[in-house]
C-alpha cells in the first residue's frame, strides 16, 4: 500500500528545483538587498561595511528560509514554499535610531534591539497562533487581496522609478540649485549683512527626470510581460513553470545588448568570503527599543498570518494553529539569527506568494533550494553581484504578473463567501479595503499622529487586517469552526 506525496512534501528532480529556486531567489532579492542599503546608508556606514550587510542579510535569508520551508524539530518551520526575507516594516524605526545615532554605536543599538525582538516573538508566537479563528473567508481574501494591491505598488515603481531619489518623476533644476548655492555662499562671506539661508531650506523639483518613465526600460518591461505571457499559453510542462524565470532571462539578454547592464561590481567583487557573527557591531541592548522593535515584529507576525493563510489556499493545505505557531516562532527565530549575524528582521516574502500563484509549483523543496541559492549569494560576492546588476525594469515587468496574481488569489477566496444572504460580508470587504488604501494614497497621513504608534498604522496590510477582524466581529462574530472557514476558501481558489 503507497501514501500518495503531498504536493508541498513532493521533491522534484536537481535541475528543476535549481531553476525553480532561482527563479524565487530573483524575485525577492531586489527587496531583500533594498533594507541593508537604506539602513546602511542612514547609518553612514562605509561602502565595505554596507557590503557585509547586504552579504550577511543573503546568508541568513538562505538560513531561515531553509528552517521555515525544511522545518527543524517540532517548534520551528511552517514547510510551505516559504521564502524569507527582511521586513520593510522595520525600515523606519530603524532608520529612526540610525539618524539619532549614525556609526558602529547606532548599529549597536539597532541589533541589539533586533535580538530582543526576535528573543520576545518566540515567546509570544503561540498567543497570535490563537487568532486563527478570527480569520473566515471574508477575512483572509480581503487581506490577501489588499496584500496583491499593495504589491502592485512594488512592481509599477520597479518599471517606472520610485516617487523619491534618483528615479523620482521630477529633479530640482539646476539654475535654481546654483542660485541657492550662490545665496549661501554670499551670505556666509565675511561682512555680509545678508541674513543666512534658513536651515532645511530646499528647493522643490520642478523639471521632468529623464530617468524617470525611461522609454527603453518601459519597453524592457513590456518585452519581459509578453515574454512570460507567451511561455505560460505556449509551453508544456517545466519551461511553463518557469515561465517568470524565462521572462527576465530574456529582459536580462536584452538590457546587456542595450548596454543597460553594468558589470563593474561583479569585476570587483571577491569570489568568496565568510560572514561571521557580529562582523559590524556587539549588540547594546536597550530596553525602549527592544520593546519598539517587538512592536514591529507582533506587525509583521500578523501580516505572516495572512501570507501563511494565503499558502494554506494555494498549495491545498490546511493551516492548522500548530502550524502556524511554528510558522510565527521561525520569524522570531530569524530575527534573532539575524541581530547575532549583523542584519535585520525576518519575515516571509509575500512576492514570492504570487510566484506560487503563477507556477502553480507547490513543492517547499523550491523554497529549499532558493535558500540554498541565498547562503550561496551570502557566500560569494561576485555571483550576488551578478544577480544585483539586473535592472529593476526587468524585474517589474515579472512584478505585475506575480503581484497581480496574489490579489486574484484574495479575489478567488471572496468569490465562496456569501454575499446573497448576508449583506454585512460586503460592508466588510468594501470598508477594510478602503482602509488598507489609506497608506497607498496619502502616505503621510499619520504625519500629526505620536510617533510611537506610526508602526502600526503605516502598513496597508495591517490596516486592512485589523480593519477586517474586528468588522467581521462586530457583524458575524467568532463562533465559526476554523476549519469550516479554511475548506470554504480552499474551495474558492479550486475554481
Amino acid at each position: 500500500m503507497t501514501t500518495a506525496v503531498h504536493p508541498v512534501d513532493q521533491r522534484l528532480p536537481t535541475g528543476q528545483l535549481a531553476a525553480l529556486g532561482l527563479q524565487h531567489v530573483l524575485v525577492m532579492y531586489a527587496g531583500a538587498v533594498a533594507v541593508p542599503l537604506i539602513v546602511g546608508r542612514a547609518l553612514k556606514l562605509s561602502p565595505e561595511q554596507v557590503a557585509l550587510l547586504i552579504s550577511a542579510d543573503l546568508f541568513c535569508c538562505g538560513i531561515v528560509t531553509l528552517i521555515q520551508s525544511l522545518g527543524a524539530t517540532q517548534w520551528f518551520g511552517i514547510r510551505l514554499p516559504v521564502m524569507m526575507g527582511v521586513t520593510f516594516a522595520s525600515v523606519a524605526p530603524m532608520v529612526a535610531m540610525a539618524n539619532s545615532q549614525p556609526g558602529t554605536a547606532g548599529a549597536s543599538l539597532i541589533f541589539g534591539a533586533i535580538i530582543g525582538a526576535g528573543i520576545v516573538s518566540m515567546l509570544i508566537a503561540p498567543l497570535v497562533s490563537r487568532m486563527l479563528r478570527f480569520f473566515p473567508p471574508v477575512v483572509t481574501g480581503t487581506i490577501i487581496a489588499v496584500i496583491g494591491i499593495s504589491l502592485m505598488r512594488v512592481g509599477i515603481h520597479w518599471i517606472f522609478g520610485n516617487p523619491v531619489g534618483p528615479t523620482a518623476p521630477s529633479v530640482v533644476n539646476p539654475e535654481h540649485a546654483r542660485w541657492l548655492a550662490d545665496a549661501a555662499a554670499a551670505a556666509a562671506a565675511p561682512g555680509s549683512t545678508l541674513p543666512p539661508v534658513p536651515r532645511g531650506l530646499a528647493i522643490v523639483p520642478s523639471v521632468p527626470n529623464p530617468k524617470y518613465a525611461d522609454l527603453h526600460g518601459i519597453g524592457i518591461a513590456a518585452l519581459v510581460l509578453v515574454s512570460i505571457l507567451l511561455i505560460a499559453k505556449y509551453a508544456k510542462g517545466f519551461l511553463a513553470n518557469i515561465s517568470v524565470l524565462l521572462g527576465i532571462v530574456i529582459g536580462g539578454v536584452v538590457a546587456t545588448a542595450m548596454g543597460l547592464m553594468n558589470f563593474d561590481k561583479v569585476g570587483k567583487a571577491a569570489w568568496f568570503d565568510l560572514v561571521l557573527p557580529f562582523g559590524i557591531a556587539t549588540p547594546t541592548f536597550d530596553p525602549i527599543l527592544i520593546l519598539t522593535m517587538s512592536l514591529v515584529m507582533i506587525v509583521v507576525m500578523i501580516e505572516s498570518t495572512g501570507m501563511f493563510l494565503a499558502l494554506g489556499e494555494m498549495t491545498d493545505r490546511e493551516i492548522d494553529r500548530a502550524a502556524l505557531t511554528r510558522g510565527l516562532r521561525t520569524d522570531g527565530l530569524g530575527t534573532l539569527i539575524g541581530g547575532i549575524f549583523n542584519t535585520f528582521p525576518y519575515t516571509s516574502f509575500s512576492q514570492n506568494v504570487g510566484l506560487v500563484a503563477v507556477t502553480g509549483v507547490k513543492s517547499r523543496f523550491v523554497c529549499v533550494a532558493g535558500g540554498i541559492i541565498l547562503i550561496a549569494l551570502g557566500l560569494l560576492p561576485k555571483m550576488a553581484a551578478l544577480v544585483e546588476s539586473l535592472p529593476t525594469v526587468v524585474l517589474g515587468g515579472a512584478g505585475l504578473v506575480m503581484f497581480g496574481m496574489v490579489a486574484a488569489t484574495g479575489i478567488r477566496i471572496l468569490a465562496g463567501v456569501d454575499f446573497k444572504t448576508n449583506r454585512f460580508n460586503a460592508m466588510i470587504v468594501a470598508i477594510s479595503i478602503g482602509v488598507g488604501m489609506i497608506p497607498l494614497i496619502a502616505p503621510r497621513y499619520l504625519q500629526w499622529m505620536p510617533h510611537a504608534i506610526h508602526p502600526l498604522i503605516e502598513s496597508g496590510i495591517l490596516l486592512a487586517s485589523m480593519a477586517a477582524v474586528l468588522l467581521n466581529l462586530y457583524f458575524n462574530g467568532a463562533d465559526g469552526d476554523t476549519r469550516a472557514s479554511v475548506e470554504a476558501a480552499r474551495h474558492a481558489d479550486a475554481h
